[in-house]
């Protein structure tokens, strides 16, 4: 028996059959992109930003990156002097949490 979701092979008609659609659509685009009373509106891609825009986002994600890592290295310090764990023993811990796929 079949499963539902399993599609029948295209016979070689149908192949032609949708290839020439493809290829009529894209000859009516050619030529109304030819045409020069044509005015389409075509996107061109993302807003171009200046390179001192993108410089300052870049600086600006590397700070918050940064910010971030020290909270965690503070929040661990704190968490390791209330439980009483040495540096050897969460450093083990992380091994093999990163060892089991636990963390990145």
């Amino acid at each position: 028996m079949k499963s539902p979701n399993q599609r029948q092979p295209m016979d070689e008609r149908e192949k032609l059959r949708k290839f020439r659609e493809l290829d009529d659509a894209f000859s009516d685009a050619l030529r109304e992109l030819e045409r020069p009373d044509s005015a389409l509106d075509i996107p061109t891609g993302p807003p171009v930003r200046s390179l001192e825009r993108l410089e300052q986002e870049e600086r600006a994600e590397r700070q918050d990156e940064q910010a971030r890592q020290r909270a965690f290295e503070q929040r661990l310090k704190s968490l390791m002097t209330e439980y009483a764990q040495p540096s050897e023993s969460v450093s083990r811990l992380l091994r093999t949490l990163e060892s089991l796929g636990r963390i990145a």
